[in-house]
């Protein structure tokens, strides 16, 4: 028996009449390939679509597994990390359509996975976890923050101070010792990967530290942030001239051969990151930065269109189940992004529709079997990876794969376009001085690396495993397409 909800019936959510045509289309195979209807114009119609692919999300989640499932958890072959992002995207899923039917699980997931120190290192993922896997249950906790999502109980950690608690750990973890500073892909030397720098756990810390100055109002975080730009640069591992991102380095080597690898969630969280740091600093320099980012996106752009493509696997179909669902958090934080940096909008928002459009389309399968899974979602509405096939399904299903979709259709939300004089536009992600609701402690953290406390605490503070970037052997094998312009 199967715990999952559908979502509730309310006018921000799923209507009453969704679940009964989504049923009789299943026999109609001439419908399929429009099983997710999708009408941009239409608010009503963008919630509809995005409630679809959520209800496909959740069902992969392994809480909901009677007997067997833990909060916090996906199945195998499925790592840690990415309940993580699930737990992000989920929180946005929820401030985008108003729709509260998971918020409940999504806490119990959060709460349960926060470890005993606050600062998502529970014993059950800490011997295998890196610095990427911890920074995604970070982003979770700032979205949590940002967003407003309903405060857990008083006793216990607030979403701020899990956030603090994450950074706080990485803080130490800088590792000058070694090709100048920046941090290790792996926690442990014991991991295999310890002796790689790989850029998504940069970005991270670059990402968490830019979004606790926004939110706090602490400029410790954002000195940090800017430590971690300043290195990323240095390595050419974000390249000035394309800014192009690139995938790590090798410590063996002093890092000064970059992986030219693309993937589109280095290139995101750096975009969001700097777009946090300009609406905090409001310095020239992290506009020009922004700029910089939202152009290197071509290239997850092919042949000059506006869908989206994981161009690093995708085109030849081997993209490994992480890599599946790196285009739900660009579209995440392309999204946000039009909020912190609103002149980027005209720019964003027609690659946002078209991918969106172009999802809906491909959300039209059969519930049948990605490799090494079990087939779950709704029969005719399951969502492939290549969206630039549109209504082709690829035969391709998981968590990645509606995690993409829900977030690149839900995004649309957002749109000014949709709120005319711009009644009701929902707010942007909050601060402690615009209307925060959670509190933080900034010494917070365990000693997984001795945590240091940042700054004075300020009014703000008060108020306010394995994600597998493949080592490069590994990810040419997988014949992932090297990208070096």
């Amino acid at each position: 028996m199967r715990l999952l909800r559908p979502p509730t019936t309310s006018s921000a959510s799923w209507p009453a009449r969704t679940l009964p045509m989504m049923l009789l289309l299943v026999g109609s195979t001439s419908f399929l390939a429009r099983a997710i209807e999708l009408d941009l114009t239409d608010k009503q119609s963008i919630r509809d679509a995005a409630g679809t692919a959520s209800y496909n999300l959740m069902s992969w989640y392994n809480a909901n597994d009677t007997g067997v499932g833990i909060p916090g958890n996906l199945p195998d072959p499925y790592y840690w990390w990415e309940a993580g992002a699930l737990m992000m995207s989920m929180i946005a899923y929820w401030y985008y359509t108003g729709d509260s039917t998971y918020n409940d699980q999504i806490e119990e997931g959060m709460l349960h996975q926060t470890g005993e120190s606050n600062d998502f290192m529970p014993d059950n993922q800490t011997k295998t976890e890196g610095n990427d896997d911890q920074a995604f249950w970070g982003f979770a906790a700032l979205e949590a923050a940002e967003l407003k999502f309903p405060n857990p109980p008083k006793n216990g950690p607030q979403w701020l101070e899990l956030a603090q608690g994450t950074f706080n750990t990485q803080v130490p973890r800088w590792d000058r010792a070694t090709c100048g500073g920046g941090l290790r892909w792996q926690i442990y030397p014991f991991n295999a990967g310890y002796n790689y720098k790989n850029t998504i756990s940069q970005g991270g810390f670059f990402n968490m530290g830019a979004r606790l100055a926004r939110y706090t109002g602490n400029r410790t975080y954002a000195e940090q942030a800017e430590k971690a730009w300043d290195w990323t640069v240095e390595t050419d591992l974000l390249n000035l001239q394309s800014f192009h991102v690139y995938d790590g380095a090798d410590v063996l080597k002093q890092c000064r051969e970059a992986n030219h690898l693309q993937w589109s969630s280095n290139a995101g969280v750096f975009l969001h990151g700097a777009a946090n740091m300009w609406n905090f600093t409001e310095d020239p320099k992290w506009r020009k930065r922004v700029d910089g980012l939202v152009s290197g996106l071509d290239i997850f752009f092919p042949n000059n269109g506006d869908i989206m493509s994981e161009v690093a696997c995708e085109p030849r179909g081997n993209c490994n189940h992480d890599q599946r669902s790196f285009k739900a958090y660009m579209s995440r934080w392309m999204a946000a992004t039009t909020q912190l940096a609103p002149w980027t909008g005209p720019k964003l928002w027609p690659k946002l529709k078209a991918s969106a459009e172009a999802a809906a389309q491909q959300c039209s399968g059969n519930a049948a079997p990605t490799e090494g899974t079990v087939g779950r979602g709704k029969r005719g509405t399951i969502c492939g990876m290549k969206w630039v096939d549109k209504g082709k399904w690829d035969g391709q299903n998981g968590p990645g794969e509606a995690m993409a979709a829900m977030n690149v259709i839900s995004a649309n939300l957002i749109n000014p376009e949709l709120y005319p004089g711009g009644n009701d536009l929902p707010e942007p992600p909050v601060t402690s001085r615009t209307g925060g609701i959670s509190e933080g402690d900034p010494a917070a953290g365990g000693n997984h690396g001795s945590p240091t406390a940042l700054g004075k605490i300020t009014t703000g503070d008060r108020v306010g495993a394995g994600f597998i970037t493949f080592m490069l052997a590994v990810t040419i094998l997988g014949g992932a397409v090297w990208l070096a312009w």
